[in-house]
């Protein structure tokens, strides 16, 4: 088992500002909103736990007490596994969740909100989630006494040894349940559909997991719920692609219009709109609409769009288009083809 101390990377005799702030630089690296890492979101549920126990004096008390330090003891550890160490709570935090929600681009861009229905477990509202009948208490464990463990002799190579295991009546607790609620069976919880109103921030991406604390299934027998992730996918646009946080399309130009200038009206996410198409335009030139992109998800503002040109030449002319092109020709006598001089490394 890991040390806190060492998982937080703090001396043991830290302060509690000192652990906060170790906790906050980690867990702002290890979020598995930020950090793409596959291993990212494990080490970020390790170090939450350890700051769980070490910024509570209490819970910091017993785990100093308990000690992490090797000893002899730790030889007898490695035959016989840990000793528990006092009895565990009946409580235990629910399971996390991970959903799926499908977004439209615009969705993705601006925002929405989603209704998802889950299969989940809930709180049992007749016993309040405790899995204890109205009426009713638990009682200590007639087995381990309270103390969550039991104790054997064996027989050893070494002599006589004491082994410490996990009461299997109680399952560590020290307590137990004689009149369960009917309702969750002592569970503290039951299976139901549950609708579950997801708000979509602006400018999420494909891919994207989003972490919901404390929405996931309801813990065992009062016990913290679990957490939700939400995996964002995005479905591909007919028109509009996207690169970080601007958009992109292509806007395809009559020949004569790039020739001559234009000003023409556009469809994007905002509604229409008209840019200007200068005079000379060339095949592969980039409009940029500035703050017509997706919005920022970590930050203010939005994105552009960059609209690139496409020349289109016509591919069937008529007698009388054809007489017009060869006119152009002739009074265009400087322009040939010829090979371009490249501009950037690559083979185009």
């Amino acid at each position: 088992m890991s040390d806190h101390y060492e998982v937080l990377g703090v001396d043991r005799n830290a302060t509690q500002d000192q652990i906060k702030k170790a906790y906050r630089k980690l867990a702002r690296e290890l979020h598995p909103d930020v950090n793409p890492s596959p291993d990212a979101e494990e080490k970020f549920k390790l170090v939450t736990h350890a700051y769980e126990v070490l910024s509570d004096p209490q819970s910091r008390a017993q785990y100093d007490q308990g000690g992490n330090t090797f000893g002899f003891g730790d030889i007898f550890e490695n035959f016989f596994g840990a000793p528990q160490r006092g009895p565990r709570s009946r409580a235990q935090r629910g399971e996390d969740a991970l959903l799926h929600v499908q977004l439209d681009l615009a969705e993705a861009v601006f925002g929405a909100v989603k209704i998802l229905t889950i299969d989940t477990a809930i709180g049992c509202d007749p016993c309040s989630n405790s899995g204890i009948k109205a009426g009713t208490s638990i009682k200590t464990c007639d087995v381990c006494r309270g103390s969550g463990q039991i104790q054997r002799q064996v027989q050893s190579f070494m002599g006589v040894m004491v082994t410490t295991t996990t009461c299997n009546v109680c399952r560590g607790s020290g307590q137990t349940v004689p009149n369960p609620c009917p309702d969750c069976r002592g569970q503290g919880r039951i299976r139901a559909k549950r609708e579950l109103e997801l708000e979509i921030p602006a400018g999420v991406s494909d891919g994207l997991r989003l972490h919901l604390p404390r929405q996931g299934e309801v813990g065992f027998a009062g016990g913290s719920s679990g957490d939700i992730y939400l995996e964002i996918s995005v479905t591909p646009h007919s028109i509009f692609g996207r690169e970080g946080d601007d958009l992109t399309a292509v806007l395809e130009v009559p020949i004569t219009d790039a020739a001559l200038g234009a000003e023409v009206q556009i469809e994007t996410l905002d509604g229409p709109t008209k840019v200007k198409i200068e005079a000379g335009a060339q095949h592969g030139d980039v409009l940029t609409l500035k703050g017509l992109g997706a919005n920022r998800l970590r930050g203010k503002g939005r994105g552009d769009l960059k609209v690139q040109i496409r020349v289109l030449t016509p591919q069937r002319l008529d007698s009388k288009q054809k007489d017009l092109f060869k006119k152009l020709k002739e009074l265009v006598t400087d322009e040939k083809p010829r090979l371009a001089i490249r501009r950037s490394k690559g083979r185009f």
